[in-house]
């Protein structure tokens, strides 16, 4: 998510809109800020910030983009802030980035899914065909903000495979990137993510060769993967081990925070 998000801010260039108060958003115990040491010299912070920026796709089609760490405090606040600036900036459509580790090859283009303030939008791109309670994240709360005020929203994850999902993973950058072309209509340069994506799979290839373990792992993710490709549109990737993965990462993400 972070590594698409570079790629929009850097297509045209941004600009601050606004930016939210820190200080009472996080715990800096947990989210320490950044110290610049030069030869045993404090030489200054960089502290955690939440920002608000204007930018555009690479057709000069004008965004917003909000960045940050995930708020510790103050969340019906903080979304209720986001909104109230949607409305002002007349905002079309929210679409969140993220990413989780799932059971999927390196070998293959990785899979999107999606939730959404609807069951059309979500299916734009896929979505976890099942009923689960689990623990939400600050996107969620956006996403049910939005609905409350009228405004469609969208956050697209992009599966890792969960081998990789300890190093930065271009490919999925690509898919997240590609996932806002189908439900928002922005067109972003990829090339560099696609390049860099071809250098990650080489380099994994690299690590695992000689390793019959992985090799064979690597096999059952590509003929598991090859199989749920043939499966109609419509239940991509709906699949009860989906729902099951994402279940188990959010409960697991919930209790390592």
């Amino acid at each position: 998510g972070a590594t698409a998000m570079a790629v929009v801010l850097g297509e045209q260039g941004s600009e601050p809109v606004a930016e939210f108060d820190t200080e009472r958003l996080t715990d800096h115990r947990a989210r320490r800020p950044i110290m610049h040491l030069v030869d045993g010299v404090n030489a200054g912070l960089t502290w955690p910030a939440i920002e608000l920026r204007r930018a555009a796709d690479e057709r000069g089609t004008g965004l917003l983009t909000l960045a940050g760490p995930e708020p510790d405090h103050r969340w019906r606040g903080f979304t209720a802030a986001v909104v109230n600036l949607a409305l002002e900036f007349d905002v079309r459509l929210v679409v969140g980035l993220g990413a989780y580790p799932a059971a999927t090859p390196h070998t293959r283009p990785p899979h999107l899914s999606a939730t959404a303030t609807d069951r059309a939008l979500a299916g734009q791109v896929g979505f976890v065909n099942a009923t689960l309670d689990i623990p939400a994240g600050v996107q969620a709360a956006l996403e049910r903000a939005c609905a409350e005020a009228g405004i469609p929203a969208s956050g697209l994850w992009a599966q890792v495979p969960h081998y990789a999902a300890g190093m930065p993973y271009p490919a999925a950058a690509a898919a997240l990137l590609d996932g806002v072309r189908i439900v928002g209509g922005l067109e972003f340069d990829t090339r560099s993510l696609q390049a860099q994506s071809v250098a990650t799979r080489a380099r994994i290839d690299q690590l695992m060769d000689g390793n019959e373990e992985h090799q064979t792992m690597v096999r059952q993710l590509e003929a598991q993967d090859d199989e749920l490709r043939r499966v109609a549109t419509d239940e991509l990737p709906g699949s009860e081990s989906l729902a099951a993965e994402v279940e188990q990462f959010l409960r697991e993400h919930e209790a390592g925070e």
